[in-house]
C-alpha cells in the first residue's frame, strides 16, 4: 500500500485537540502536523510538525505573511491531501492544497454548535469534503454529518 502525504492542520486549543483525537485514521500515511501555537506538536507527539502564524480576519497583515508562509509549507510538502478542524490557517491551506491538486478536508469545530464557523463558510469553497460535528448544522449548512469526533 503506498502511503499518502496528508498535511494535518489545526490552530490551537480546541480545533489541535480534535484534530489531534482523529490522528488515527491517517497514522499510516506520511503526515505532516501543522499548527500556531508552540509546544502543541510535543505535547501530543505529534511528528513531524511545522508551526505558521495564527492568523484572523481582523489580521491583515498576520493573514498575508500566514498565506505566504502557507503557501511555501504547501509547495515543499506537496500534499495528497489536506485536513483540517480549523480556523484561519486551515482555510488557507485547503486552498493552497487545492491549487496543486490536493483532495481537501474541513470539519468544522464542535465547539460551532448552532451554525457552521466563519472560517468553516469559507472552507466551503475549497473542501472536497465538508463537514460540521453537528447534525443540525450540517442540515442546515448543507454539510455531511458523520458524527462527532469528541
Amino acid at each position: 500500500m503506498t502511503q499518502k502525504r496528508i498535511l494535518a492542520i489545526a490552530s490551537g486549543g480546541g480545533h489541535w485537540q480534535q484534530l489531534m483525537l482523529m490522528r488515527e485514521a491517517f497514522e499510516h500515511q506520511d503526515v505532516l502536523y501543522l499548527t500556531t501555537l508552540s509546544g502543541l506538536p510535543e505535547q501530543y507527539d505529534a511528528t513531524p510538525a511545522k508551526l505558521v502564524p495564527d492568523c484572523n480576519r481582523n489580521q491583515k497583515i498576520a493573514t498575508i505573511k500566514c498565506a505566504f508562509i502557507m503557501l511555501w509549507r504547501v509547495l515543499v510538502f506537496r500534499p495528497q491531501m489536506v485536513i483540517s478542524t480549523g480556523a484561519l490557517p486551515g482555510v488557507l491551506a485547503l486552498a493552497f492544497g487545492k491549487m496543486v491538486g490536493a483532495k481537501t478536508v474541513w470539519v468544522d469545530s464542535v465547539a460551532n454548535a448552532e451554525e457552521m464557523s466563519m472560517s468553516g463558510m469559507l472552507a466551503r469553497r475549497f473542501a472536497d469534503l465538508w463537514m460540521s460535528q453537528w447534525e443540525d448544522v450540517a442540515k442546515d449548512a448543507g454539510a455531511e454529518f458523520a458524527g462527532a469526533v469528541l
